[in-house]
């Protein structure tokens, strides 16, 4: 019987061709298990994957008998073809390359991209539009949904995207801008947010001579971000913006304005943690993980690293991330997900960092995850980039922050298998060979002493198990003790109740807790009650036991090897780091019975501090008009060198704390520290607005209004409901801005506290201002001016009188205006109120533009632009670059 010749179609509704003739599969059971199969073509997929392929929900009981059953229907339609296989893990179905679209398509974008590294472009763009004719919508489109599928298919869409962006760029390299329209109209139809294809139209509608109507596309994709998402369009598309306004003849191509601009956009950036100097073994899983992203036509390479912890995965990741640097010119990023802590990173808070890292400003950046993501690849598109994600806990956080640039490769390190991170490649990590393991013990411990001793150091490494951070322990710990012989420490490790390997972790720990005088074995256990962070300061050990100057107890706990010294902070104070391990030890023993009074008062001394150093910090900041008056919750001071160093660079401060910051307002909450989680949270503001750290701001208010409730504070409650009526400001949610507003000026009012029922006053009064009722805005904001001058704040009457300005200004009424805001200006320079200076000069500059004084606007748009550079507030500067823009073209 001769073998039929079978053909599947994907990338579309399924479809099946046997002999040359279609082939109706009827019962969707079948075309589901069919469907799954052919997206994982060749490769086994197991058995519990096609259960919850084909019964997402609740399988029958009769699931794997029915499995079977759909599989022999199959080979039937199938012209009784043996390709789809059972097996012991699972059911595989063998197809040849040109048997499926989907291989058919990525075997034409392979030579396409080959023709494209050879500069034959004319034989690129002829293979990119036969492999983008293979697609005849969603992959599987007439199937039901499945989530087994849900990041398959999305992967397929976004690299179908993607191909289609380069034969647009291929397009407009050749010349051809009007054939390159109308298939750009079709995909920005489909994805309206891709601001890379609204890039190319413009380029092409002007290339094509239709200048008129590539101005008025860059105004749609303009409105459309500005109403959706509350962003503007991203510099690139600005940059061509700009120069099509100009008439620029080099806008019209796509090497003038596409491969240079977007490329070359932002420097390449290194975020990767620093490499191990005596990093040992592993020489084939690294000459392995080494060709990650060598082959640029398979797409975006995944590599997950997964073992249990202390095997050293992200010694592994890391160092491999070194060596590939050369070959992901465009940069390195990297991001420690949490995935081993009680609250992972959410996708959306690493997109938003990632995005600073790319160059985006904090407003720009979208509210939501899907827009964040969209963004972040938009970004990344046409880069090769390689990222670090280190301490993943699930698939489900790694999805979102996956490139669909074909350029770009991604490092995952995990304590999971994660089978279901879709074309990801598997190492599984295990312990160091007898030879790894004394090559990485002399490196630490010194070869010499391992020459010298070899039993002694092979035994050490044996009961270590193999596993690095158990060396690491050991040989550190004789690395500190030159008198000691290796016979020592293998002798001491003989005894399991005090070796370091995996198993007998908790026992060798305990043992050293014994071993330490009372100062150092109380801040272990305290260590323990703290919130992760990334690098503990040393200024907390002295708040721990409430002494400062602890070198002491630290030294001792270094020498155990409890905690590990990183170098040091913005401060120029010495850090510490402990490995998870310890910590989840030192958590245990820190909640076991005893005084928890004692833990809770340490806590409050290290927010303590953390609410000290805050207070300093924020007045090298700009002065904040959304915050009341901070002194009821307790301060613990650091000692008075910190304290100098940090009215030195405060804004760096804050950048390298922010982290640590945001998880002492939540330690401070979870311990019922109600005053303090709301000060600090409040206090933070001045920073998060700053640097448009929304995410943060929010997610501290919560959490602090949460236990400010609890607690009955309310005039803590009244201060968190102003912050959070901001951010609701800042994202046009203005009904739930009017009602924090409107609670919070209650609640200070029945506090009889003036000032803050000013602050939250004038926030009622910018709703009404933003919505265009101005009347209402004016009695507002003389309202709040009014608190103001009775409590003597100068920085709230300076901004409630500018305020007044631009509600004048938006009246019409420029005599009025220019009263109100040359008051604030002279306020502003009277109490050195410099951010508010600018404002006011930019203010007034917009008023002067209204009039046609040109030259006087210009005057003072540049004026606040030195004081927003000068100043760091990326924002400000954004808005006044874009005046001025604006007011050059016209002139």
């Amino acid at each position: 019987m001769s073998r039929p010749e079978l053909r599947f179609e994907i990338l579309g509704p399924l479809r099946v061709h046997v002999d040359g003739a279609g082939t109706r599969v009827s019962a969707v059971k079948p075309r589901m298990l069919l469907g799954t199969l052919l997206l994982h073509a060749n490769r086994t997929v197991p058995l519990d994957t096609i259960v919850e392929a084909l019964w997402p929900d609740r399988p029958p009981a009769s699931a794997v008998a029915n499995v079977r059953t759909y599989a022999s229907a199959l080979r039937t339609a199938l012209g009784g073809s043996d390709r789809i296989r059972a097996g012991s893990a699972g059911y595989t179905i063998r197809v040849e390359p040109a048997e499926l679209d989907l291989h058919a398509f990525n075997d034409l974008v392979r030579q396409a991209e080959s023709a494209r590294d050879r500069a034959d472009h004319e034989t690129a763009l002829g293979l990119l539009h036969r492999a983008l004719s293979r697609w005849r919508g969603r992959p599987l489109a007439d199937l039901p949904a499945s989530p087994v599928w849900e990041g398959d298919v999305g992967r397929l869409m976004e690299r179908r995207v993607s191909i289609a962006e380069e034969l647009g760029a291929l397009q407009l390299s050749l010349g051809r801008h009007a054939a390159a329209i109308a298939p750009l109209r079709a995909l920005i139809a489909e994805h309206p947010f891709r601001e890379r294809l609204w890039l190319q139209l413009v380029l092409a509608l002007y290339g094509s001579g239709r200048r008129a109507e590539a101005l008025s596309a860059y105004a749609e994709v303009r409105r459309m971000l500005n109403d959706e998402l509350g962003v503007q369009p991203c510099a690139e598309l600005r940059q061509v913006h700009e120069a099509v306004l100009a008439g620029e003849p080099a806008a019209a191509t796509v090497t003038a304005a596409l491969t240079t601009v977007l490329p070359e956009a932002l420097p390449p950036v290194c975020q990767l943690p620093p490499d191990l100097p005596d990093f040992q073994g592993r020489t084939e899983l690294v000459h392995d993980l080494l060709r990650l992203g060598a082959d640029r036509q398979r797409g975006p390479a995944v590599a997950v690293v997964a073992g249990p912890p202390g095997v050293g995965k992200s010694t592994l990741a890391t160092h491999v991330a070194h060596h590939l640097r050369d070959r992901f010119p465009d940069g390195q990023l990297y991001l420690d997900l949490g995935g081993t802590t009680p609250e992972p990173a959410a996708p959306a808070e690493l997109l938003a960092d990632q995005l600073r890292a790319l160059g985006v400003a904090g407003r720009s950046i979208p509210a939501g995850q899907s827009g964040r993501a969209a963004m972040y690849r938009a970004r990344l598109a046409g880069r090769r980039m390689l990222l670090l994600l280190d301490d993943a806990g699930g698939t489900e956080q790694i999805l979102p922050l996956l490139p669909s640039a074909p350029g770009c490769a991604v490092l995952v390190t995990s304590r999971r298998r994660l089978t279901d991170l879709p074309g990801a490649r598997l190492v599984d990590l295990d312990v160091l060979t007898p030879d790894a393991g004394t090559a990485l013990l002399a490196a630490i411990a010194g070869p010499e002493r391992v020459a010298r001793e070899p039993e002694a150091a092979a035994a050490i490494v044996a009961s270590c198990g193999g596993l690095p951070l158990a060396i690491r322990l050991a040989g550190a710990k004789v690395a500190g003790r030159h008198g000691w012989p290796l016979r020592v420490l293998a002798e001491r490790l003989a005894d399991e109740s005090r070796r370091l390997g995996v198993l007998g972790v908790r026992a060798s720990f305990a043992a050293s807790l014994r071993s330490l005088p009372p100062p150092a074995a109380s801040v272990f256990r305290l260590l323990g009650t703290l919130e992760e962070m990334p690098a503990t300061p040393s200024w907390t050990i002295g708040a721990l036991l409430d002494r400062p100057g602890s070198d002491d107890v630290l030294d001792t706990l270094v020498d155990a090897n409890l905690i590990h010294p990183v170098g040091v902070d913005e401060l120029g104070q010495p850090r510490y780091t402990m490995h998870d391990l310890l910590r989840l030890y030192a958590r245990e023993v820190a909640t076991e019975p005893g005084d928890t009074g004692h833990r809770r008062n340490a806590v409050r001394r290290v927010v303590g501090g953390w609410l000290s150093l805050t207070d300093m910090a924020n007045t090298g900041l700009p002065v904040s008009p959304f915050v009341p008056g901070l002194t009821g919750a307790p301060r613990w001071q650091v000692e008075p060198t910190v304290a100098r160093r940090l009215a030195q660079r405060p804004r760096a401060w804050f950048d390298a704390e922010r982290r640590s910051l945001v998880a002492a307002v939540g330690q401070a909450a979870a311990v019922g520290l109600a005053a303090s989680a709301w000060e600090l949270a409040v206090s933070l503001v001045p920073y998060f607005d700053l640097r448009a750290h929304y995410d943060d701001w929010r997610r501290t208010h919560r959490v602090a209004l949460a236990a400010a409730r609890t607690a009955g504070l309310h005039r803590g409650e009244a201060a968190l409901l102003r912050g959070l009526g901001q951010l609701h400001i800042y994202r046009d949610e203005f009904d739930d801005a009017v009602r924090n507003f409107r609670r919070s000026q209650e609640l200070f009012a029945a506090e009889g506290d003036e000032h803050g029922e000013a602050i939250a006053t004038s926030g009622l009064a910018t709703v009404a201002r933003f919505q265009g009722r101005f009347s209402e805005a004016l009695e507002d904001y003389y309202r709040a001016l009014a608190g103001f001058l009775a409590v003597g704040d100068q920085h709230g009457e300076a901004v409630a009188r500018t305020a007044i300005g631009r509600v004048w200004r938006a009246l019409d009424d420029h005599g009025q205006a220019m009263t109100w805001l040359t008051a604030a200006l002279h306020l502003t320079q009277v109490i050195g109120d410099r951010h508010r200076e600018a404002h006011v000069l930019h203010e007034i500059g917009l008023l002067h533009r209204d009039d046609g004084a040109t030259t006087a606007a210009m005057t003072r748009f540049r004026a606040a632009l030195g004081i927003f550079e000068e100043i760091g507030d990326t924002e400000g500067v954004a808005e006044v670059l874009g005046d001025i823009g604006r007011l050059t073209s016209e002139r």
